[in-house]
């Protein structure tokens, strides 16, 4: 009897240290302690220094204030905001992104979708700045500087698709003169197996035919009116661009800070 009891005294210790166990490991972690005060000088800092567009600098004080406060919406905003400037436009997406999740106020959430169309537009992605700019307008419909940037990526899209279509047209009549010319070289070559016609006719024909197939002489001179003339087209282009970016740039910010 005294063995049976020392045996179920064993059995309850056993269970005892498994139960204890397994509370240890379903315990969850405690959450890093938010430090509001930290926050809120690393976000000072980092607007000063952003002020002086010493973005670089801002960027790490901006990481500061979310390693004190991992949900802090404004340090996650500013902090795209830093990236952006920079030319990050990858880490500076993945910024607005968040912030505009964990955002709730129409106004801000505007703001966000303006940049977030910034950084597409930079990236020559225009019909992904033209959804941005357009969830920027349904949330604050005032806002004209959206609705010009939207205008101008609109402007941009049609410009690349037209280029992309001349250059597919290019390509297809590249295509169909191989074609015509594989059919022309076919049909000579089937009938130089014809043994009816005369060798001297042939060769009048095949002189005759390397003559019209041969491309007219260009001169250095033509070459180099063409040339310049793509390089005029290509700079019209581009001032284009430019004075549409200028305009821009004199009107507003092209991103809304804080």
């Amino acid at each position: 009897m005294k063995k049976m009891k020392y045996i179920m005294v064993i059995s309850f210790m056993s269970m005892m240290s498994i139960v204890s166990a397994q509370t240890r490991d379903t315990v969850p972690q405690i959450n890093k302690k938010v430090n509001p005060k930290i926050e809120r000088n690393s976000i000072r800092k980092g607007n000063t220094l952003y002020e002086s567009e010493k973005f670089t600098e801002s960027e790490i004080e901006y990481r500061k204030a979310l390693d004190a406060n991992p949900e802090s919406w404004l340090g996650t905003y500013n902090l795209g905001n830093a990236l952006y400037k920079q030319q990050k436009m990858d880490a500076a997406l993945e910024q607005y992104k968040k912030s505009v999740v964990n955002e709730k106020d129409s106004l801000q959430q505007a703001r966000i979708w303006h940049n977030i169309g910034n950084v597409f537009l930079q990236e020559k992605k225009y019909a992904e700045s033209i959804d941005a700019y357009k969830n920027a307008l349904r949330r604050n419909p005032k806002d004209n500087e959206t609705r010009y940037n939207l205008r101008l990526a609109q402007l941009l899209l049609k410009n690349q698709q037209q280029q992309q279509n001349d250059e597919n047209k290019d390509k297809n009549k590249d295509k169909d003169k191989d074609n015509k010319d594989q059919q022309d070289k076919d049909k000579n070559n089937k009938g130089n197996q014809n043994p009816q016609n005369n060798k001297d006719n042939k060769d009048d024909k095949k002189d005759k035919q390397q003559q019209q197939q041969a491309p007219p002489q260009m001169t250095k001179e033509n070459a180099q009116q063409i040339l310049d003339a793509i390089q005029q087209d290509e700079k019209n282009t581009q001032e284009k661009v430019k004075k549409a970016m200028m305009q821009q740039q004199k009107r507003k910010k092209t991103d809304k800070e804080w």
